[in-house]
């Protein structure tokens, strides 16, 4: 009977099997970080059977124009206070070090020659999944890097054309995003409830995002 790739439960990766710590690698700006990029984390963490997720926060890309991408650093911090009740799941400055722009395929590649006992896992959006096709070197990561792929609104899988290595993950949709949050600051209204209390109090105290 064929495989039912909406429904993973325990530890999807079967090709990843072996000793170590089974690690997923959850990127993005975090512009700033709140709730719903934790609870997604924690399902993912539960639901693919886990031990761990590092949130690697994107350094700004010297490429591209800053326009509300607050300082890496910064937003580092916050990843931290957010994830400060949360033992197994870490935040990363590790793209930090690594040459810009950055491309996940040689952070992957790099992060398995610094730890050799970890095997990682990409987490992705539905949206990225729609575009990684243009990534470089997707077929590398298809290759050597197990793939979960949880919803976004708007955004459809084709579970039928997923490679082997890729699974789509039925996690609930959060509806709040960073934007959002953003554009909650600047009109001055309240964000507790969408962000960990110390990263309102942190925003708040430094008047950040306004």
């Amino acid at each position: 009977m064929p495989e039912d790739n909406r429904q993973p439960t325990g530890r999807i990766f079967p090709f990843a099997a072996g000793k170590g710590t089974l690690c997923g690698i959850f990127g993005g700006s975090f512009n700033p970080i709140h709730n719903g990029h934790v609870s997604l984390a924690k399902e993912m963490l539960s639901t693919l059977g886990l031990d761990e997720v590092w949130f690697l926060v994107s350094p700004h890309n010297p490429l591209k124009p800053r326009g509300a991408l607050l300082d890496d650093d910064l937003r580092l911090e916050m990843v931290r206070m957010a994830l400060s009740d949360e033992p197994q799941l870490a935040a990363s400055d590790y793209e930090f070090r690594l040459p810009r722009p950055s491309y996940t395929y040689d952070t992957l590649r790099r992060l398995s020659a610094d730890y050799p006992l970890h095997r990682f896992v990409l987490l992705i959006g539905a949206d990225n999944w729609q575009l990684f096709g243009e990534w470089r070197n997707a077929g590398e990561i298809l290759a050597h890097y197990p793939i979960a792929i949880y919803p976004r609104e708007g955004y459809s899988v084709d579970v039928a054309s997923l490679p082997p290595t890729v699974r789509l993950v039925d996690t609930p949709l959060h509806n709040i995003s960073s934007t959002a949050v953003r554009r909650m600051i600047a009109e001055g209204r309240d964000i507790r409830g969408y962000v960990h209390p110390q990263v309102a109090d942190f925003i708040a105290r430094e008047h950040l995002y306004r």
